[in-house]
C-alpha cells in the first residue's frame, strides 16, 4: 500500500516525528492537535528533520507534503487513508479519541496507535472496526530512527497487518510484527529493565547519570547500534558461538547482578537527585539543540553503517542505502514533472514550427 493521504492525531514528540516522516516522504498530513502551541512545536520538530534529511538524502528528496491543521478530529481524518494516534498515554483518552477517528475516517483508512505499552485488543473493545486497527509503535526520532514494532490485537485482519506493514514500509520504516501481544511490547521492556537498573545504580550512589551515560555510549552501546544483543553475544563465545557464551555467562543469571526485581521509590529525592545531575551534565544545550546534536549523530552512524559490506550496507545501514535511493527516486518524478511543466508552459522559438522555412 502506497499512502496517499496522511492524518496524525496528536503532535507532541511522536505525533510531530510522525509529520515529519509523511511529509518529508512528499506525503500530504492533516493534523489535529487541541493544544495552543502545537503548530509552533510542530514547526521545530520540522525544521530539525529538514535538516536530517537534507543531509542524508544526498540523492535528494520529493517535494515536501503540505501540513495542514485541523479544528476538529473529524476534518483531520474525514478523506484520510492512513491515520496515526498519537495521544498521551492514558486509556481513557486513547478510547476516546479512537471512537472519534472511528466515526468519520473512511471505511478502508488504516489506524494505528503509536502508544507505548497499552495492547491494541483493550484500546479497540469499543471499535465497530477493530480489524483494520493495531499497534504501531516507533522510536524518538520518528523521522530518523526507521524501527516500527507492529502488534496486531485479537481481532486485528492478518490482511490489515501486511498492509500497514506495506505502508509503513513505503515511507522507509523496518516493520517487526509482534504476533504475541504484551504489554509495552519488546523495545519498551528492554529500555525498561535497563531504566530500572540506572535508577538504582544512580540512588545507591554508584556513579553519576553522566558516568552512566558514558559506559552506555562508549561501550555497548556502539556494538548494539550496529549488532544488537544476541549477535553480539555470539561474537563474545568466541569461535564455539552462541552456545559457548550461554555456557559461560548462564551461571551469573543466579548472581546479584541486579535489582530488577525490585523497583527504587519513586519519591522528590529520586527525582530531584536525577533532575540535578542531568542538569549538570547537559543543562548547557537547549532541548532542540540536544535533538540536532542527536540527529548528525544518528545520520552519521547510519552513513558509517552504509558503507559497510562493501557499500551494500549492515543492518540500518542497509535500509538506510534503499531508503535513500527510494527518496532521490522520487525526487527525480518531482524535477521531471517541474521540467515538463516548464517546457510545457515555454513559447515556441520563432520559425520552430514545422515545415517552416528559417
Amino acid at each position: 500500500m502506497t499512502i496517499t493521504r496522511a492524518a496524525c492525531i496528536g503532535g507532541g514528540v511522536i505525533g510531530g516525528g510522525w509529520i515529519a516522516r509523511l511529509a518529508l516522504n512528499g506525503i500530504d498530513v492533516a493534523v489535529y492537535d487541541p493544544h495552543p502551541e502545537a503548530k509552533r512545536k510542530v514547526d521545530e520538530v520540522m525544521k530539525n528533520a529538514r535538516r536530517a534529511y537534507k543531509r542524508m538524502a544526498a540523492k535528494g528528496l520529493p517535494k515536501e507534503g503540505k501540513v495542514t491543521y485541523a479544528a476538529s478530529i473529524a476534518e483531520a481524518v474525514k478523506d484520510a487513508d492512513f491515520i496515526q494516534e498519537s495521544v498521551p498515554e492514558r486509556l481513557d483518552v486513547k478510547l476516546k479519541t479512537l471512537a472519534e477517528i472511528e466515526a468519520a475516517a473512511p471505511a478502508d483508512a488504516l489506524i494505528g496507535s503509536s502508544t507505548s505499552g497499552f495492547k491494541a485488543t483493550d484500546m479497540a473493545k469499543d471499535m465497530k472496526h477493530p480489524e483494520r486497527f493495531l499497534v504501531a509503535h516507533p522510536f524518538n526520532p520518528v523521522y530518523l530512527l526507521p524501527i516500527n514494532e507492529l502488534v496486531p490485537g485479537e481481532k486485528t485482519g492478518k490482511a490489515f497487518v501486511e498492509r500497514a506493514k506495506a505502508a509503513y514500509t513505503s515511507i522507509g520504516m523496518k516493520c517487526v510484527v509482534i504476533n504475541k501481544e504484551i504489554d509495552a511490547f519488546v523495545g519498551n521492556r528492554l529500555l525498561e529493565a535497563a531504566w530500572r537498573e540506572a535508577l538504582w545504580l544512580i540512588k545507591d550512589g554508584i556513579c553519576t547519570v553522566e558516568e552512566l551515560d558514558d559506559i552506555m555510549r562508549y561501550g555497548f552501546g556502539l556494538r548494539w547500534a550496529q549488532m544488537g544483543m544476541f549477535q553480539t553475544y555470539r561474537i563474545a563465545g568466541g569461535e564455539a558461538g552462541m552456545r559457548h557464551f550461554m555456557a559461560q555467562f548462564g551461571p551469573a543469571l543466579a548472581w546479584p547482578w541486579t535489582k530488577l526485581m525490585d523497583v527504587p521509590e519513586f519519591n522528590d529525592e529520586l527525582v530531584d537527585l536525577v533532575a540535578t545531575q542531568s542538569d549538570e551534565q547537559s543543562g548547557k544545550w537547549s532541548i532542540r539543540e540536544l535533538e540536532r546534536i542527536r540527529d548528525e549523530n544518528l545520520v552519521g552512524i547510519m552513513e558509517a553503517l552504509a558503507k559497510a559490506e562493501k557499500g551494500k550496507g549492515w543492518g540500518a545501514g542497509e535500509l538506510h542505502n534503499a531508503y535513500v535511493k527510494q527518496l532521490g527516486k522520487a525526487a527525480g518524478k518531482k524535477v521531471s514533472k517541474a521540467a515538463e511543466k516548464a517546457k510545457a508552459g515555454k513559447p515556441k522559438k520563432k520559425g520552430a514550427a514545422k515545415g517552416k522555412r528559417g
